[in-house]
This record gives structure tokens, sequence and C-alpha cells, in this order.
């Protein structure tokens, strides 16, 4: 595996693939890497040859009071685990690299960049809509591979490659979970022993919605009632959001129809999680995918 520390040296690299017409697979990461991570990586192995990982912390998608100065890094064990999976290059460029003295172009997604995460977050999407739009361009993949957990992100990914005719197709794999349900998160390392065991609440209200869909409820503001009382039921849980909402506008629903996700956002001590749960209508009937 070759670590890349440049953009003129990675967009050499991508414009030979390019060249020689080589699919190449894109996982973006900013690193404390995971099994979530590790299953992007395996995805882009199934369709593409190069595979190129990157790791870049990105301090535009961090609010003033975010924990950007403690986000956990591991660049060692980061580029270890890459290797080991056999990814091609990883791109490790430094914030100046990516940010030089007079940056002052940014990328907003309108409407969707603003509801939910975006309420919660202001200035968040723009954050990574601008890495992402500019990591595309260095390293020019033909896939690119984001997971389920950060839905809204890859929803607003999606619409700025479409929005802007990039040539990089956007894939959205399933969300990997812990054995008790938790959804895989580099924030999860912040989690003390007792908050680790609340934190499954996320999955457990998530569980009860869809027992409720199974059994026949269509009501959003009674499944979003349902999620609730397991969240506020842990009293080191404090909950941001927890709705249904429309998986194509993410805006709120009121009852299931066509295609829908279950969306939390909860803090767990200080950490801030977020979890989500698919609802299709297919020939009349509804499918769950946590």
């Amino acid at each position: 595996m070759e670590t890349i520390h440049t953009l003129e040296w990675m967009k050499q690299v991508a414009r030979q693939a390019r060249a020689d017409g080589r699919p190449s697979g894109f996982v973006p990461t900013m690193g404390a890497l995971h099994e979530g991570h590790f299953s992007l990586v395996r995805a882009a192995q199934q369709r593409c040859s190069p595979v190129i990982a990157s790791i870049f912390v990105n301090p535009t998608q961090f609010g003033p009071a975010e924990d950007l100065e403690k986000y956990p890094r591991q660049m060692d064990a980061d580029r270890a685990a890459l290797k080991a999976l056999g990814v091609d290059y990883l791109f490790a460029p430094t914030a100046m690299e990516m940010y030089p003295d007079g940056f002052s172009t940014y990328v907003t997604v309108e409407g969707l960049s603003t509801r939910l995460e975006g309420k919660a977050r202001p200035g968040h999407f723009r954050g990574v809509t601008t890495v992402v739009l500019k990591l595309f361009e260095i390293v020019q993949p033909h896939s690119a591979f984001f997971g389920r957990k950060d839905a809204q992100q890859a929803r607003i990914i999606r619409q700025m490659a479409a929005d802007l005719n990039l040539d990089t197709q956007v894939v959205t794999c399933p969300t990997v979970r812990e054995a008790d349900g938790l959804a895989m998160s580099s924030r999860n390392a912040y989690l003390k022993t007792e908050e680790r065991l609340a934190a499954t609440a996320l999955y457990r209200a998530l569980e009860a919605a869809k027992k409720e869909i199974v059994a026949g409820e269509r009501d959003a503001t009674r499944l979003a009632g349902v999620m609730h009382s397991i969240l506020n039921a842990e009293t080191r849980v404090s909950v941001d959001y927890a709705e249904i909402v429309d998986a194509n506008t993410f805006e709120s629903v009121t009852r299931l129809r066509r295609s829908c996700l279950a969306v939390l956002a909860v803090f767990v001590g200080k950490t801030r999680l977020i979890d989500n749960m698919l609802i299709e209508e297919q020939d009349g009937e509804l499918s769950v995918t946590l």
C-alpha cells in the first residue's frame, strides 16, 4: 500500500488509473477506523481496482464547540489495518494541503442541509460537501462508498453529485453494528462503561418501532412516541430528535409511505450518537432494515 500526502501526487495516481481504464473505488474517512469502515473497503474491492482510502479529520465540518481537537486519531494503527485489507493507496493530506491560506470557496446543498443534523450542527454539511467535492476532484474515483448510518450525509452527497454532474457513483452500504446492536462509530470510543450500556437504547428504540410496524402501525407520530419512550427511560440519554422522515427529502411525515427513515440523535453523557432505520414500501408491503 502506498501512502500519499500531497494533492499533486494523488492526482497523478488518479490520472494514471483513469488512463489505464481501471475503475477506482474510494472510501473517504476521518480515521479511527472500525469494522464499519472495513466493510466499505470490502464493498469497494468487489467492484473496483485500485481501491483508495483517505484519512483526513476535516476541520470545516466541526462547529466551534464540537470535538475537533479530541477526535480520535490513530494513524499508525489505521494505516496497518488498511494495508492488511489490501487497500492500494492511502491518501492522508494535511489541513494546510486541503485548505491553504486564502481558501474561501464552499459548497452547500440547499434544503437538505438545514434539517435534522444540519439544524443541530449549523455549517456541518457545508464542511462535508466542500471536502467531499475536493476529494472527488483529487482522487477522481469511479465509485465512492459511504455508510448508511450517516444517512442524511449520504443523501446530501448524492444530491451534490447529481446537481454538479460529477463523474462518481455514490454507493451507500449497510450499517455495521456491534453484537448488542449499537451502530459502529469512531465516537463510541468516548463512551464510559455505563454510557456504553446506555447507548444500546438507540438500537432498542429502533427495534421497538420496527416491532410496531410489523404489527401494522403506520402512524409516524405514534412510532416516534415509541422511540422517545425507550430513549427517555435511560437517565444517561438526552434526546436531540427521534422522528420519522421521508428518505428523500428528510422532511417529517405523518404516515409511513414509499421510503422513510426512522432517525435518531441523542447525547449519551457528552457524546452525540446517531442511528436510523430504513422503511420501504414494496407492492403495498413495508420492509424494515436496521
